[in-house]
């Protein structure tokens, strides 16, 4: 028989670099769950993201147990990792931060494809080109 879910938490966190520190530490002890056994779990799990935040689904069953889903790190993180940026920009209209060519901006959406709501990579090459346009990134024609 299946656990019931109690909980769902969506996250967002260093990957390979998560502490039982605030404020992942409160959220999980609220949560009911064993927060050393989840960084370390997660931790493990997410090396290769090292220096990247990444997008986790947690699901916390009535037993205390948990169980979680590493996504792949935000588009906004993928084209700041592309253009060797810190941040957007804080008036996107106004200040550019760098420029994507075609290419990369293929690149991105390849490697986002699996959590965007589309399977077509022309479309999912929008989708990352509005993400880049809100930073203030120029997409080069």
């Amino acid at each position: 028989m299946a656990k019931k879910v109690v909980k769902i938490l969506k996250l967002l966190i260093q990957g390979g670099a998560a502490t039982m520190g605030p404020p992942l530490g409160p959220m999980l002890s609220q949560a009911g769950v064993n927060i050393k056994q989840f960084v370390d779990q997660f931790n493990q799990a997410t090396r290769q993201y090292q220096g990247q935040k990444v997008t986790v689904v947690l699901k916390i069953y009535e037993d205390r147990s948990f169980s979680f889903e590493i996504k792949k790190p935000p588009v906004s993180e993928l084209i700041k990792k592309e253009l060797g940026i810190k941040k957007g920009a804080s008036a996107p209209n106004v200040e550019k931060v760098g420029v994507l060519t075609k290419e990369q901006l293929r690149k991105i959406a390849e490697e986002k494809l699996e959590d965007l709501n589309t399977r077509d990579i022309e479309k999912a090459m929008k989708i990352v080109a509005g993400t880049a346009r809100q930073m203030g990134v120029k997409i080069e024609e």
